[in-house]
Formats: structure tokens, C-alpha cells, sequence
């Protein structure tokens, strides 16, 4: 999460600092310091546009990420129908959930705590951040004060549209796994064409007002992260294309690196909850089994969860971002 300060008044911009020192240095490594530090001024902002507060209204899910007391990222997929996300005003995000001991996250937050917020439509490829601290949480819902928020580019997300599904069911049971996941879930991130991504510039949570939490998309083409067996433990890893250049998680990574990552399962509705622990590689030979990416993220699988059906929509087959397109017309040359 790129930090903030207080500002004058509700319309005030985030100013050019509000990058804290993580992003800052991987800014300097690739030559965009100056630059960004004029389009953070331009884009960060301490409240939420209006056309930011329409599409957090319209949506059926909202990504959500959050700290655990040993400061381990975790991200969840809440959902609901449309309007169960709810902004009274540009500055606080009101959203229909409550407490769930079952939930890594729901399971974590209480006033105070930082999260991120992701608003993704898939098939518009919209998609918005916004990051805050917890006002109140209860059986009332979920109350977050605003501390940033920016819009994201529409790249690399693979286009699906929701719809609720034939029959509802009751979640399946929990299951926590080990460092060595199980067969099936090494399938589904092994089949994944998107995945989320929370990390955070502090390890407490609450730890200061500059410092948050983030969760970010990823996508790629079926397979785009490679899992593999090691002495160390079981490794996934996945290209990091070209972007924004805020690296709001490579940044938050640099200063804290760990991650909590999030598989759908958009055909029956279950969450993959993994923790791991980050490094990123720049090598060229690192990044030569993903075409155009710029850098690896290499994460170390801790531990996971898998929460089976607890969505209550299904998607439709995805439709392939232009970017990948594009890549594999030049992979074939």
C-alpha cells in the first residue's frame, strides 16, 4: 500500500510522498522515480470518485485482505447481491458481512486493523482500489474509513460473467493444509488464470497511519504459475508483466515479504486461501519461461486453506485478455 497523510479537505489529493520507501526504491531501480512520484500526485487520492463508488455499488464479490496477529497477509472474496457493498460517502465503504471464525480474514478484522480492497467486474475488466481501516465490525456489517484510493488499468484480467448458481448448497467442509498443499490443490493453482494477491508495508496491524495493506490481480494464461517440489518446500511461481509501475505489492514485498494468495475456483464457487513467503527475481533467465515479464514473484508455500462452495455464484468460461493474445502471437512468432 503506497502511504498517505491527512489532508485539508475531502477533495485533497494523496501528495507525491505518499509512496512509501518499498515502492520508492523498486520506482529508483527502474528508472520511474521522478515520474511516478508527479502521477501519484495526480491519481492517489484520500477519498473514493464517484465513478469508483458506482462500481464497488454494482458488484456481486469484493476482494478483501487483511493482516493475522503474526502479521501474515491473507485474502478472501466476499459476496452478495449487488448493493451489498454500500458508500454513504466518498470517505467510508459500509459492506454486508459479518464475523466468520472460518474466514482468514473476517476471522482477523477489528476497528483499527488496516485492509485492501479490490473492486473487480470481470467482464468489463473494470477494477478500483481502495484502502482503509477497519470503523466497526460486527453482525451489523463492515465499516471501513478510507485512507486511499486509485483506479487500476484493465490489463491482464481474463473476462467471466457472474450469474448465481443452479442450486445452492451448504459450504463443504474446511480443510487447513500443510506446507506441501494436497493433489487438489496443487490442481487448481496449477489450472488458475487469475489469482489475488494481499501484501502489506508493515508487519503489525494498526502499526501507523503510512502503513497498509494491499491486495492486487494477477492474471495469466492456464498454467502461468509453475509449481514446483523442492527441498525447501513447495514453490509457486508467476510472471510480473508490465504495469502501473506503483509496485504497490513488489514494493509492500521488499519491506514485509510475505504474501497471502487466493485461487477461485469460478466453476463451484470455493476459496483457496495460501500463505507464503515472497522473494522477487529479476534475473532474465528467471523470467524466460513468461514471455514479456519483467520480474518473477517467487513464493514459498507456508500453509493453506480451502473453503469448498462458499461462493454462491458461478462464471462463465473465461474470455482471454488482449495482452495474452498478443503474447502468444509473438511466442509463435
Amino acid at each position: 500500500m503506497t502511504s498517505t497523510v491527512a489532508a485539508a479537505s475531502v477533495a485533497a489529493p494523496v501528495p507525491p510522498e505518499a509512496f512509501h520507501r518499498g515502492e520508492q526504491a523498486l520506482q529508483a531501480r527502474v528508472g520511474v522515480r521522478e515520474r511516478m512520484a508527479a502521477v501519484g500526485a495526480m491519481v492517489l487520492r484520500d477519498h473514493m470518485p464517484d465513478q469508483h463508488r458506482e462500481l464497488f455499488e454494482k458488484l456481486p464479490t469484493l476482494l478483501l485482505g487483511t493482516l493475522d496477529e503474526e502479521g501474515q497477509p491473507w485474502a478472501t472474496m466476499l459476496a452478495g447481491p449487488p448493493g451489498f457493498v454500500h458508500t454513504p460517502d466518498a470517505q467510508h465503504m459500509q459492506i454486508a458481512t459479518a464475523p466468520d471464525s472460518q474466514d482468514p480474514v473476517l476471522a482477523h478484522l477489528a476497528p483499527g486493523a488496516a485492509v485492501g480492497v479490490l473492486g473487480l467486474e470481470p467482464h468489463t475488466r473494470r477494477r478500483n482500489r481502495m484502502n482503509g481501516r477497519v470503523a466497526a465490525f460486527g453482525d451489523n456489517g463492515l465499516d471501513v474509513q478510507v485512507v486511499q484510493s486509485f483506479g487500476n488499468c484493465p490489463k491482464y484480467i481474463q473476462a467471466r460473467e457472474p450469474g448465481l448458481r443452479a442450486a445452492l448448497v451448504a459450504p463443504g467442509p474446511v480443510q487447513w493444509l500443510g506446507a506441501g498443499l494436497d493433489e487438489a490443490a496443487i490442481a487448481r493453482v496449477q489450472r488458475a488464470d487469475t489469482l489475488f494477491i494481499a501484501s502489506a508495508s508493515a508487519p503489525r496491524p494498526g502499526a501507523g497511519h503510512s502503513e497498509g495493506v494491499d491486495v492486487s490481480h494477477r492474471g495469466g494464461e492456464p498454467g502461468f504459475v509453475q509449481v514446483a517440489h523442492t527441498p525447501g518446500g513447495v514453490v509457486l511461481s508467476l510472471p510480473d508483466y508490465p504495469g502501473n509501475q506503483f509496485f504497490n505489492t513488489l514494493g509492500n514485498l521488499a519491506l514485509h515479504p510475505l504474501a497471502g494468495l487466493l485461487v477461485v475456483d469460478y466453476e463451484e464457487g470455493g476459496l483457496l486461501h495460501i500463505a507464503a513467503q515472497a522473494e522477487v527475481l529479476w534475473d532474465s533467465a528467471a523470467r524466460a519461461p513468461w514471455p514479456g515479464a519483467q520480474r518473477v514473484l517467487r513464493l514459498t508455500v507456508l500453509r493453506a486453506l480451502w473453503r469448498p462452495q462458499v461462493l454462491p455464484w458461478r462464471w462463465t468460461p473465461p474470455v482471454s485478455a488482449p495482452q495474452f493474445r498478443v503474447m502468444r502471437g509473438a511466442a509463435l512468432g
